[in-house]
């Protein structure tokens, strides 16, 4: 029997909740007065709600729930001196469809080599995160979430994997104040040869500090590790610290409490802190627009 695609099974996971909360006398099923836009975001906020309302790290994947249209760019630099360019970086569209459910789909980054290595299109991914348990402000500010990140070997030349992959991660935060840590953990698991000789399956770590100052600013410093098992780097462990500022969200209407939409912007370096490392350090540029 042919199994089903891990990405169309989160997408019927997904679909069900959907259906559930419609179903679901209690909750908002019928549109406002604002129409459709109006209710999946009085939806969406509620479900917001219910977890810490931190800023989205640089580098560190997010532990609770966000709905965004996201594009990083990055410049990396080799020990060789050249620099590479990695325009969106794996970012897209992050939403929200229902219950304790978020959908991101994640478009191919470009990548531009300042070498004889060529150009060209990475690939394309797509994750599903369910939240497992989380509390606001009022109720002990803390999140706790599982996801799996699909990859698919869509990258032109080199610039992407020869097999899909899964990556299960599960990470979880807690805050005190205006300050607040987040910890991820997951292992990239390649589906097939070559892929599996050449990366291994890499377990990744990555925490973040952050502190609110004001409204708006996150100064922020993470640690981002990966630890190599099988393939090429086996027993290495590569770490970056990430010092970084993250502006946001700044909102459109900002005299309406209930309005949605704005913006968050940010940047930040990743510094080698291990001996082995694949680059010397990487400059990180974001831009995000909350809806």
């Amino acid at each position: 029997m042919k199994k089903t695609p891990l990405p169309l099974l989160l997408l019927f996971v997904s679909a069900s909740a959907f259906a559930q909360n419609n179903l679901d006398p209690s909750s908002s099923a019928a549109p406002a007065s604002g129409g459709f836009y109006a209710w999946w975001s009085a939806r969406t906020s509620a479900t917001q709600a219910k977890q810490p309302a931190w800023a989205v790290p640089l580098v560190t994947t997010y532990t609770g729930l966000f709905q965004v249209v996201r594009t990083d760019v990055l410049r990396q630099i080799a020990p060789a001196r050249t620099d590479t360019w990695i325009f969106d970086n794996s970012k897209g569209v992050n939403f929200i469809p229902g219950g304790n459910i978020e959908l991101d789909i994640d478009l191919p980054p470009y990548i531009k080599h300042n070498s004889t290595a060529a150009d060209g299109a990475g690939d394309f991914s797509a994750l599903g995160k369910y939240r497992l348990a989380s509390g606001n402000a009022q109720h002990g500010t803390y999140t706790l979430s599982a996801w799996v990140l699909a990859t698919f070997p869509t990258g032109s030349y080199k610039n992407g994997s020869t097999k899909p992959s899964l990556q299960p991660n599960l990470g979880g935060g807690k805050g005190f104040r205006n300050f607040d840590v987040q910890s991820t953990i997951g292992a990239t698991l390649p589906t097939g040869n070559p892929a599996i000789n050449t990366s291994g399956r890499p377990v990744l770590w990555n925490t973040v500090a952050q502190y609110r100052v004001a409204k708006l600013f996150w100064p922020e410093i993470e640690s981002n590790a990966t630890f190599y098992k099988g393939g090429a780097n086996d027993g290495k462990t590569q770490e970056f610290i990430t010092p970084g500022l993250i502006v946001g969200r700044c909102g459109l209407h900002p005299s309406d409490p209930k309005s949605r939409p704005g913006l968050a912007f940010g940047a930040g370096l990743q510094i080698a802190s291990s001996q082995f490392h694949s680059y010397n350090h990487e400059l990180v540029l974001t831009a995000r627009w909350i809806f």
